[in-house]
């Protein structure tokens, strides 16, 4: 197909007017480039000097003293702890556990056995001797001391558990630390 010689000038005026556009498209993306480049060296300038100072000092001031007392109120509730658990609740249950050894041990010895077992025969046959003389009917059986000796073995480690919790678990004022004056006001709680 064949176009007309003034279709082809119009064309060609055309390629010509999209070359001079293209041009000037790329000199305005050049120019956009360098403008982008100088902002962002303005920008890291900015942010250097003025925003990083001043954030800076805000976290030095505001939240640096929060974490640290923070952190000296959890150590320091710790150490008390720790040392509340190893002076009171420890030496607490074992002394009872202690005691419930040494009874059990007196309770396991046989010659110990024996001689409450006959004790406490011979006792019931003279008390029933002495019920049977007076005319009362048949006396009943009594416990015998290895019964008292359980009991107080149960009344001492009772005893044992129940301080080693009532330490483990009192509101104590020394846990509490006041913060040392650094001219920085710090909030403190009403204690109940």
């Amino acid at each position: 197909m064949g176009l007309s010689r003034k279709r082809r000038r119009e064309i060609k005026k055309l390629r010509g007017s999209a070359s001079d556009v293209w041009s000037e498209q790329r000199e305005v993306l050049d120019h956009v480039a360098k403008v982008l480049r100088a902002a962002s060296r303005e920008a890291a300038t900015v942010a250097r000097d003025d925003v990083a100072p001043r954030v800076k000092s805000a976290y030095e001031k505001r939240i640096q003293p929060g974490i640290d007392a923070g952190v000296g109120s959890v150590r320091s509730a710790a150490s008390a702890t720790r040392s509340t658990f190893t002076d009171d609740v420890l030496p607490a249950v074992s002394g009872a556990l202690g005691s419930a050894i040494a009874v059990l041990d007196i309770a396991r010895n046989k010659q110990l056995r024996d001689a409450l077992k006959s004790a406490s025969a011979s006792g019931r046959e003279l008390a029933t001797r002495a019920g049977q003389r007076v005319g009362l009917i048949e006396v009943k059986p009594k416990p015998g001391p290895g019964t008292y000796i359980l009991i107080g073995l149960g009344v001492v480690a009772a005893a044992g558990i129940a301080y080693a919790a009532w330490q483990t678990l009192r509101a104590d004022d020394d846990l509490w630390v006041e913060a040392e004056d650094d001219g920085v006001p710090v909030e403190t709680s009403a204690k109940p």
